[in-house]
């Protein structure tokens, strides 16, 4: 199923006839999950995860690797999300929850997704950016709800997945989109829902890995596959967190759970507490890929937001 980067892009012949058009959903019904665990998105999405996976192994945070033009407009266009983000602040209201300046600043990105979309893409490929920017607006939660969830987080990495496909990030770049564009949006989602209070869409609670995020926690236990002395046991101790977070994504998960969570990490945070309890690195990294699918992927409330166009399609994959 890995894939490399440069694969995922469609070459030139293909795109004399293609046509990008606006994705929608197409899942609407839960017998409608085989078309979508059968389809080509599911196929290139999956194969993009594995191939970041696979990247990112026993690498920090803080290695080299290069960073190109378009790594450093995706830079950019973060840094204006967050921006916006300062010059929009929480509104007074009597419930505690769902800032409604949320709305505001979503309704900022909405109007100028397509834009900021384009100055990221090959200038050959600028009619692609309608089709990508819905993929941007899906990645920063829910307006009418003020929700943020993983079907948010994997929309984030379609947006990615399609920039691959549109040869915009290349294989060269894969360290730079886990370390540099995803770990900024992680920051940026993280001021999101700390500063309008967003509720966790679709949180299964304590039952869950986590309230929002999922996938750093899979890059980031491959980051530490074969660690000298870090073993799955010591990420709940917090001193450990405070010395290597700024090295390994899964880490600094962790911290922002012990920051914005109270009493023992057991009862806040029973899923890591028991995935601390696994006695390797790589086992971890197996686990959280299958539950990826079980828990995010395969399921219907998660993947009926899913919109599909012609770089993530519904169509059947290619044997």
């Amino acid at each position: 199923m890995e894939t490399d980067l440069d694969l995922l892009a469609s070459s030139p012949e293909d795109e004399a006839g293609s046509t990008f058009i606006i994705p929608k959903k197409e899942i609407s019904m839960v017998p409608d999950m085989g078309k979508w665990k059968r389809s080509q998105a599911y196929a290139d999405y999956m194969g993009f995860i594995l191939t970041l996976n696979e990247g990112v192994k026993g690498k920090k945070l803080t290695c080299e690797y290069p960073v190109s033009e378009t790594v450093e407009k995706l830079l950019e266009l973060l840094d204006t999300l967050d921006r916006w983000i300062n010059e929009t602040p929480p509104v007074d209201q009597p419930s505690r929850f769902g800032n409604k300046a949320y709305r505001t600043w979503f309704s900022k990105l909405e109007q100028e997704a397509e834009a900021l979309v384009s100055t990221v893409i090959p200038a050959e490929r600028a009619a692609a950016a309608p089709e990508i920017a819905v993929y941007l607006k899906e990645s920063v939660g829910n307006s009418t709800r003020i929700d943020y969830g993983t079907g948010h987080e994997a929309a984030f990495a379609a947006f990615l997945c399609c920039l691959c496909k549109v040869g915009a990030l290349r294989i060269s770049d894969q360290l730079a989109i886990v370390f540099k564009v995803f770990n900024r949006y992680l920051q940026v989602m993280r001021k999101l829902q700390r500063t309008y209070r967003m509720e966790p869409a679709g949180s299964q609670g304590v039952w869950g890995l986590d309230d929002f995020q999922f996938l750093p926690f899979i890059w980031g236990s491959s980051q530490l596959l074969d660690h000298p002395t870090l073993e799955p046991r010591h990420f709940i101790e917090e001193s450990v967190v405070n010395e290597y977070h700024q090295d390994y994504m899964f880490l600094d998960c962790i911290k922002f759970i012990n920051e914005m969570k109270t009493g023992p990490f057991a009862e806040h945070s029973n899923q890591l507490w028991n995935i601390s309890a696994v006695p390797s690195w790589s086992k971890v990294n197996q686990g959280l890929i299958r539950m990826y699918k079980a828990e995010c992927l395969e399921k219907f409330p998660v993947i009926q937001h899913f919109k599909f166009g012609s770089l993530l399609s519904i169509q059947p994959a290619k044997p």
